[in-house]
């Protein structure tokens, strides 16, 4: 391939579409979708595919799109993923149906095979005030792939809007938030984890280029 030609390693593909959609027909072509990249990952020599859980239903609640929906579909799909040595890892977005770490702990007990798991992003929990090492030690054997992402709380605004008004935080390049990256890091080492720290650049205070070198250059001083 072209980017291994080049000295490059893709470290995961991804498809962020809804495999829980409202409509049956569009559930169905997303659901058959990310079916198909699994073999296009074989295909790749890539071992990870990076989703998400899907959003709610409309007239669900996450528990019941897990239950109903989404363990069905994806105890499916990591019986065919396991076949050809691909790991499904789904990001913990709080928009979907993983939002918090209960309903994780639903998802995997509903879904315990040993390739599913996590692309773990801390930066989602931070501003929902969960635990990010906490979690890092209850799911370790679950994260394939991790974002590197940090958040910034603006204190001020949360004290003046509370925190139901999401202007109190942002996401931002590593080392200009609340995540302790050494800690985080060597969190994930300790647990057995050497896979990649895939910067995600959602920071409008730094272009496109900037951004990346300045959460390069302080991961760098962890790995």
């Amino acid at each position: 391939m072209i980017a291994r030609n080049a000295g490059l390693e893709i470290s995961s593909l991804a498809a962020y579409i809804n495999v829980t959609a409202t409509d049956p027909a569009e559930r169905a072509h997303h659901q058959a979708w990310l079916t198909g990249l699994v073999e296009i990952c074989r295909e790749a020599d890539v071992d990870v595919l990076c989703c998400m859980a899907g959003l709610p239903p409309e007239g669900m609640s996450r528990e019941e799109a897990i239950e109903q929906i989404a363990a069905p579909f994806f105890s499916g799909l990591c019986a065919k993923a396991a076949d050809v040595g691909v790991k499904i890892a789904l990001e913990n977005w709080t928009a979907t149906n993983i939002m918090h770490l209960g309903q994780w702990d639903l998802l995997f007990d509903l879904v315990p095979d040993a390739n599913f798991g996590l692309n773990f992003d801390p930066s989602h929990l931070v501003w929902q005030d969960i635990d990010y090492l906490a979690a890092v030690e209850k799911f370790a054997d679950r994260i394939f792939h991790t974002h590197a992402k940090d958040t910034e709380i603006r204190y001020n605004q949360l004290a003046y809007t509370g925190n139901q008004n999401h202007e109190f935080w942002r996401y931002v390049i590593p080392g200009f938030g609340e995540i302790d990256w050494g800690t985080y890091i060597g969190r994930l080492r300790h647990h057995g984890y050497d896979g990649v720290l895939s910067i995600e650049h959602e920071d409008s205070t730094w272009g496109r280029e900037e951004g990346f070198i300045k959460g390069l250059q302080h991961l760098r001083q962890f790995v």
